[in-house]
């Protein structure tokens, strides 16, 4: 197959190089995109304007920033592509049906859970909709494990197990964050920390790796986290916890692309933020 990935970032480098490891030619646009992006697609044949990748594929696969899922298929639909549309990105069901509206019958909706897929067991991209186990075939080669769900399942439903998946972990990750900046601000996170030592031994130690882990990323996680209540509310269940999660990845934007941060600084600026919002 004829294979466009939208756009080789950290995941979506690593799910074109699964499709390129599976005998496929794989492609993408550079228009817009950052030296690191062209770096990283250093394997991948480019196009300079996503029109001339659409016109060329067979398949385009939207890897991208939540916030930019439907922007993105906008932008795909405007060039009048006619062959399979998956969007692998964590949005809402809700979201990922007024895609599947715009794409038409050849939209399927995907979901990853893991880190970027380079090394085998760590990663997983679930399928769903008519054509999933379809598109689940062509990825046999590489490390990036695809899973169709059942055809019985509703269209959308890969997107909801990521909101469901990413609703806990990123949203304990944030939670977890919340805490210490509360402890912070109120001059006891000293005492909090030796609280833990006896009674949540691991707790400390999690802050410090949660914050290493997330500090570059953070301000992707804030349009997921607005996903994921937008899919909490439409199944009935309270947003707002994700929304405040949604802000306080909102408040670490700062470290985006900058190496890994340790805790005390993402305290600082979340504190450092809270002020300015007063």
């Amino acid at each position: 197959m004829r294979v466009g990935v939208l756009h080789p970032g950290e995941m979506g480098a690593s799910v074109a190089a699964s499709l390129l490891a599976s005998d496929h030619e794989v492609a993408w646009s550079s228009a817009g995109r950052s030296e690191h992006s062209r770096m990283r697609a250093v394997e991948f044949q480019e196009f300079p304007q996503l029109d001339d990748l659409a016109a060329w594929a067979e398949v385009l696969i939207s890897v991208c920033p939540p916030a930019s899922a439907l922007a993105q298929a906008q932008a795909v639909h405007a060039c009048a592509f006619e062959g399979f549309y998956v969007d692998a990105n964590a949005i809402a069901p809700a979201t990922a049906l007024e895609i599947s509206q715009l794409m038409g019958a050849a939209f399927v909706d995907g979901g990853i859970i893991g880190p970027p897929a380079w090394q085998s067991g760590t990663t997983r991209m679930y399928l769903s909709g008519a054509h999933a186990a379809t598109v689940a075939g062509w990825f046999q080669g590489g490390v990036l494990e695809v899973i169709a769900l059942p055809e019985a399942a509703n269209e959308v439903a890969a997107s909801a197990l990521k909101m469901a998946y990413a609703a806990y972990t990123k949203g304990h990750s944030a939670l977890l964050l919340a805490v210490n900046a509360l402890a912070h601000r109120s001059g006891v996170l000293d005492a909090l920390r030796s609280e833990w030592a006896q009674s949540l031994p691991a707790l400390s130690q999690r802050s410090e790796a949660t914050a290493k882990a997330i500090s570059p990323k953070a301000w992707r996680f804030a349009g997921e986290m607005e996903q994921i209540s937008a899919t909490f509310a439409d199944c009935g269940l309270p947003p707002e916890f994700h929304i405040g999660a949604a802000e306080l990845y909102a408040r670490l934007s700062e470290f985006k692309g900058q190496p890994p941060a340790g805790l005390d600084m993402l305290l600082d600026a979340l504190a450092q933020a809270d002020t300015s919002a007063q």
